[in-house]
């Protein structure tokens, strides 16, 4: 599996990872994951799947990097603290190698938030800092209020899910932050399909040796500094999408793929 830099870290991610929003899959597709390269597990407390990720991984757990998230309502200190313990817990793991915030908080000051993110990673409790679905001002209002750098940005990105490319992936690629797309194939392929030029998803799977969904990663991850988390409960669906790193479009392939529907 190809990787990349979790952003200024020297770590490496692999560029394709596994989702577990509402995942039901048990242990089995998570293993396989794993073993094809897929190391990074994303996971959150309000998911309700860590309880899966734990058992899937606890006998091997030097080949997993695990990610999780706090729920806003919990960003106080102590709410977080506790947060973490239980998420510990689920997990069967004593340390947490991504932590992110779930979402931006109009409550709970960020500043008081961050500290206690320091703590945790000054603690060994949590290797890495990471956000989730952060604009480019709370981006940087986070790293701001942190002794440690935030090293990602969970977002949504997909071939009609292009959002961030004016401003905040460009900002997350000059400032070392990687983002982690989620629903890198949409709600589903049919809905992506929907959304682009006629036809033109299955062409350039043809051309390339690759299936429909392989293709639409492979162009998710093609920007620098961006991965991506796509979720199955099928073994055979999990190793085609950690297929899609080996996948190399064109630039011509890309602009037909990104043309208007």
């Amino acid at each position: 599996m190809r990787t990349t830099e979790l952003g200024r870290t020297g770590v490496h991610i692999p560029v394709i990872g596994m989702g577990t929003s509402e995942y039901l899959g048990g242990s089995r597709p998570l293993r396989s994951g794993l073993e094809h390269g897929a190391t990074l597990i994303d996971t959150a407390e309000s998911y309700g799947t860590e309880m899966q990720v734990g058992p899937a991984t606890e006998d091997r757990r030097d080949r997993a990097f695990i990610a999780t998230k706090v729920s806003a309502e919990r960003f106080a200190r102590d709410d977080l603290l506790a947060a973490v313990g239980e998420s510990l817990a689920r997990l069967r793991t004593d340390t947490i190698d991504l932590y992110q915030l779930h979402w931006p908080s109009s409550t709970v000051p960020i500043e008081q938030t961050m500290a206690t993110m320091d703590e945790l990673v000054d603690r060994g409790t949590v290797r890495f800092i990471g956000v989730c679905n952060f604009s480019v001002e709370q981006l940087e209002a986070a790293q701001a209020a942190s002794r440690h750098p935030v090293v990602s940005n969970q977002v949504p990105y997909s071939l009609i899910d292009r959002g961030i490319e004016d401003e905040l992936l460009p900002w997350c690629r000059d400032h070392g932050v990687t983002v982690i797309a989620y629903s890198p194939l949409a709600r589903d392929l049919e809905t992506l399909e929907a959304g682009l030029a006629p036809g033109v998803l299955e062409q350039v799977a043809r051309e390339v040796g690759a299936t429909k969904a392989q293709v639409a990663l492979a162009w998710c991850i093609r920007s620098p500094g961006v991965v991506a988390i796509p979720k199955s409960r099928h073994v055979e669906r999990v190793i085609e999408n950690c297929g899609a790193a080996e996948v190399s479009l064109s630039p011509e392939q890309i602009a037909r793929l990104e043309q208007p529907p």
